[in-house]
């Protein structure tokens, strides 16, 4: 098995939000990260149809609901946010 990784669309992404937000958007992708591994075991030689963008969502210690929009590139082995709300 792969070692899945994720990032920000754009990089710096990451750096506006809340250091709780932040935190919770880490654990969310790095779960991501783990299942996405073990659904497309090919990984790079991965021949089927991009999964498209998904949402992911969870809550910080304070309360708030944080959503996530994300694409799955599998050939990359990433895990690609690409917006964060947070409510």
């Amino acid at each position: 098995m792969s070692e899945w990784t994720w990032e920000y669309n754009p990089d710096d992404y990451g750096d506006s939000l809340t250091p709780s937000v932040k935190a919770e958007v880490e654990r969310i992708c790095a779960e991501l990260a783990v299942v996405n591994s073990m659904v497309f075991l090919e990984g790079a030689a991965y021949q089927g149809p991009s999964p498209g963008l998904r949402v992911a969502h969870g809550r910080t210690p304070g309360g708030r609901y944080v959503m996530l929009s994300y694409l799955t590139d599998v050939r990359g082995e990433r895990i690609v946010v690409v917006s964060v709300s947070c409510l």
